[in-house]
């Protein structure tokens, strides 16, 4: 006889949601007060009825613990506020991080392949990671996560064929055409990208591992062996089954998915390597993607993870990186048009809502002259 599955509090888990819930909607009014157009007191009020955290199997930089620990940094702002909480939210996280880390190493120990909710930014060890890097960029769990992606990286054999250490056995969301034998994964939100922006922003900030530029390296050699070039420009497969890539097009470019997500990871990766001509191609690829209409034209609302949102705030950090910062700020008319023209958001969420959507225009509604503020966007991996 099994033990009966554990019972769910969908108001609990709704309300420490960072994607969806007023967890994820208190971000905007943390941006307000920084820029003195809200108050603090505003802010504490948003927090004060998100109840006990969550801190299990399901908590991740987008659930529970983590996601109050990211919202509260944000809250700080560099000050003593909340320092009582945020203490107790670093041992909690520490202590959740090592028990997924020590179960992803027995998981490749084992021979298994891994799993989205492994290794992602949404739901695995690259959010965790992230809050790590912000919260404790020297402490022994940031390291462990670095060196957890970097065998990540690793190729497995699966019957005899090698293949990326990050190849799931599932199928990618709501899309069941890369099974069987399961798929490798090249996006953001849950593909080797995140691992990708996360490895170069910890490099960036000078915290190193062992094979770390190995890693980097193998990313990205992986995103040159599948990347398609023609007169549309440059892209990327989504994902890669053993049948080959899945079509590039008519996927819609966005944060999550898509050249926008890929060319920031990939422009990071290139700073920190002195990879000048990754770099440029990675530039050149946003810039076409960014002035095409014929991708502009599959985005169909303001979010941030398939939206115009996520598309401006990605263009402002790429902008601050490149080459020639100009070619990309004279542009931003274009999208904030394209975003004013797209749907609103129907939920006040942070991830595919309303709050999202807000946060990535504040800094682009004066058409790329503002230097993009706040730190908000490092859940997304794009700072």
């Amino acid at each position: 006889m099994t033990a009966a599955l554990p019972v769910i509090d969908t108001t609990l888990s709704s309300r420490q949601s960072l994607a969806h819930g007023p967890l994820g909607a208190a971000l905007l009014s943390i941006e307000r007060a920084r820029r003195s157009t809200d108050t603090w007191e505003a802010v504490h009020q948003r927090l004060s009825d998100t109840g006990p955290v969550i801190d299990g199997p399901d908590a991740s930089l987008y659930l529970g613990a983590p996601a109050m620990a990211f919202v509260l940094h944000l809250a700080a702002d560099g000050t003593g506020r909340y320092a009582g909480a945020l203490d107790t939210l670093d041992g909690i996280v520490a202590a959740h991080a090592r028990r997924r880390l020590a179960a992803a190493h027995d998981r490749i120990d084992a021979g298994r392949l891994t799993e989205f909710a492994e290794y992602d930014l949404f739901r695995g060890l690259t959010g965790i990671g992230a809050l790590l890097l912000r919260r404790q960029p020297r402490g022994p769990e940031t390291k462990a996560v670095l060196e957890y992606l970097v065998r990540l990286t690793e190729p497995i054999s699966v019957n005899g064929a090698p293949l990326p250490g990050w190849w799931v056995g599932h199928a990618p969301a709501n899309n069941k055409a890369a099974m069987p034998g399961g798929h490798a994964n090249a996006g953001m939100a849950h593909g080797i990208t995140g691992p990708l922006a996360l490895l170069a922003l910890a490099m960036r900030a000078g915290t190193i591992v062992n094979g770390h530029e190995a890693a980097l390296l193998r990313i990205c050699r992986w995103l040159d062996e599948i990347r398609q070039h023609d007169h549309q420009g440059v892209r990327w497969p989504r994902w890669i089954n053993q049948n080959g890539p899945a079509p590039a097009l008519p996927a819609a470019p966005s944060w999550c998915y898509g050249t926008p997500g890929l060319a920031r990871a990939q422009q990071l990766a290139a700073i920190v390597t002195g990879d000048h001509d990754r770099k440029r191609m990675a530039e050149r690829a946003l810039l076409h993607c960014m002035t095409d209409p014929h991708q502009l034209n599959r985005i169909g609302n303001r979010g941030l993870c398939h939206g115009f949102g996520g598309i401006l705030r990605t263009v402002l950090r790429v902008a601050e990186d490149a080459d020639t910062p100009d070619a990309f700020t004279t542009r931003i008319g274009l999208l904030t048009g394209r975003f004013l023209t797209a749907g609103t958001p129907e939920e006040d969420g942070f991830l595919e809502g309303k709050t999202g959507a807000a946060l990535a225009f504040q800094d682009a509604e004066s058409n790329g002259a503002a230097i993009p503020q706040g730190h908000w966007d490092s859940c997304l991996l794009l700072a």
